[in-house]
């Protein structure tokens, strides 16, 4: 049984267009792939997905009628009206208790669909009589039973860490399996042929039982013609491709963030929906700043007057220059704070902070006066520097 959509989103099936679209959202930022990580993840991934599904019914007001009146058979009718005024017949004489085939009551255990709905609606092995096949009343002409949605795509991209502050773009080249350009993913010629499986006559054995005997051809569902395969994919619908995407990297990703790209993964056989392509960031580190969560650190170089004196000194961050003051006095090793100067957060949060360690820089080639300068400096220490330097 397929979980039913207003359980998936938490709602009433009496809940307002509002509702839905307001506990969707909610969900959805709760589950999406991009903030779940580790363990969590692939189970995000399929609630996010199931989610998704759920609110494009119930968010389209005809198919949200047709899902409240069959319920997961709507979708296997693709929410067509008429397909839906063919089922609502077959289902008001299967409730009047009408006969099928061989005095079979509708509905009985182990009666093959395709044959009940093709006595249904007088649809005989040479066809004709105006009746529905039920390969239209299932989808069958532009995907066959069992076809699935294709495989998801993970690929990796390489971005710095000024890039994942600030976010960017990547162009990415990706070989995979695409629609069929000939045959557009239908997976035929758009013709018919003698059917393969019948070979013409509509009819195939079954499995010997209760209601064993000749049935319907579960290929053609008893017309004896079948699509012909298109000659380029071998009937898939599936032809490996090489395409060039841009992929949008937001601001806040961090070494394993991954980006979804949806219906860019894999194509789907016989024009099944495709898969998401994922992108996997790496994020290189940076030989200055340091990254811890959503905050960076950077030493900070003063010089000896700077730290005795004070001064304002200009400091690059990924968002551009600021005029940082250090105090008077400063050591080798103070902190300083420069707030909301760190990584944005990608769960929407405040950004991280930046922290600057003070490192106190002495000239490298000391002349003279800078000996004497020295020396008249060492004159302000008080007591010995290491006094508190025990092991």
């Amino acid at each position: 049984m397929a979980d039913d959509y207003y359980q998936i989103l938490g709602v009433s099936r009496t809940a307002s267009a509002d509702e839905i679209k307001k506990a969707f959202r909610k969900l959805a930022r709760e589950h999406h792939p991009d903030v779940n990580q580790g363990s969590k993840a692939k189970a995000a991934e399929e609630k996010f997905k199931k989610l998704n599904s759920a609110f494009e019914v119930l968010s389209d007001p005809k198919k949200r009628k047709l899902y409240d009146e069959f319920g997961e058979d709507a979708e296997k009718i693709g929410f067509d009206e008429k397909k839906a005024e063919a089922y609502r017949a077959y289902r008001a004489a299967q409730s009047a208790g009408g006969g099928g085939g061989g005095g079979i009551p509708y509905g009985a255990e182990g009666v093959d669909l395709g044959d009940l709905f093709n006595d249904i609606f007088g649809r005989s092995g040479g066809g004709g009589g105006g009746g529905v096949n039920m390969g239209d009343i299932f989808g069958r002409r532009t995907r066959p039973s069992g076809a699935e949605r294709g495989d998801d795509l993970t690929t990796r991209v390489q971005v710095t860490l000024a890039e994942a502050v600030t976010g960017t773009e990547r162009a990415i080249t990706l070989r995979r399996p695409g629609r069929c350009p000939k045959c557009q993913g239908r997976g035929d010629t758009g013709q018919t042929v003698t059917c393969p499986t019948c070979h013409g006559s509509g009819r195939a054995r079954r499995a010997p039982g209760l209601f064993g005997g000749s049935g319907f051809c579960p290929t053609c569902h008893g017309s004896g013609r079948a699509p012909e395969p298109c000659p380029e994919c071998d009937g898939s619908g599936v032809q490996e491709e090489t395409t060039r995407l841009t992929v949008k990297i937001p601001a806040g990703v961090h070494t394993g963030s991954k980006v979804r790209l949806a219906g860019q993964g894999a194509a789907g056989e016989h024009g099944a929906p495709p898969g998401d392509l994922y992108i996997e960031v790496d994020v290189a580190e940076h030989p200055l700043v340091k990254r811890e969560g959503d905050d960076l650190s950077m030493d900070l170089p003063v010089t000896v007057s700077e730290a005795v004196l004070g001064a304002e000194v200009r400091v690059p961050t990924f968002q551009g220059e600021v005029t940082v003051k250090v105090p008077a006095g400063s050591q080798s090793g103070r902190r300083m704070r420069l707030k909301g100067r760190g990584v944005p957060s990608l769960k929407g949060g405040p950004p991280g902070d930046m922290y600057l360690t003070v490192q106190v820089k002495v000239p490298e080639d000391a002349d003279a006066e800078t000996r004497a300068a020295a020396e008249t400096l060492s004159r302000a220490y008080r007591g010995d520097v290491r006094r508190e330097l025990t092991l």
